[in-house]
């Protein structure tokens, strides 16, 4: 790594971003995101889940692109493209604050998430710790299998 293999000098004070001496002070990376217009288009929940992200805008040409065959369906799969989208629009939200019709989106689909995590752990059980302190006993979060571990046909 240095070519007499003694330990590095210490970076002079005050270093900034555009000197020093790897791996201290010099920057390793310069992030890249492209501003998002209001009401920017967005992808349905099963693309943006596909593409890792709601907004078409932010699909960067050097992803990897899924072909949708790792997508797994049922109940935990729309969950979590429901969460994903929430995610999505809330980090949107934080830099659009004023952006009323993604706010409204957002209500929608936070009452949607909600529907589909309550009739989720109403057929396979809690799906969070917290979720178990609606149970009769903690044993309900302790029942095999978890949520996260595939079942074949289907899951919790």
């Amino acid at each position: 790594m240095y070519p007499d293999h003694t330990t590095p000098t210490p970076p002079a004070s005050g270093c900034g971003d555009n000197c020093g001496t790897l791996p201290e002070c010099a920057p390793l990376a310069v992030p890249y995101v492209p501003f998002q217009q209001t009401g920017a288009k967005r992808y349905n929940q099963t693309d943006a889940l596909n593409n890792g992200t709601l907004y078409p805008g932010l699909n960067l040409p050097f992803h990897i692109k899924s072909d949708g065959r790792n997508v797994v369906n049922g109940h935990l799969a729309e969950l979590q493209a429901l969460e994903f989208v929430l995610m999505e629009l809330g980090l949107y939200l934080d830099t659009h604050q004023d952006d009323s019709e993604a706010f409204e989106l957002y209500r929608q689909y936070a009452a949607m998430e909600k529907t589909a995590r309550e009739q989720y752990e109403a057929i396979h059980g809690p799906l969070l710790q917290r979720s178990a302190a609606g149970e009769k006993t903690w044993t309900a979060w302790l029942k095999d299998p978890w949520p996260w571990n595939y079942v074949e046909g289907g899951t919790k």
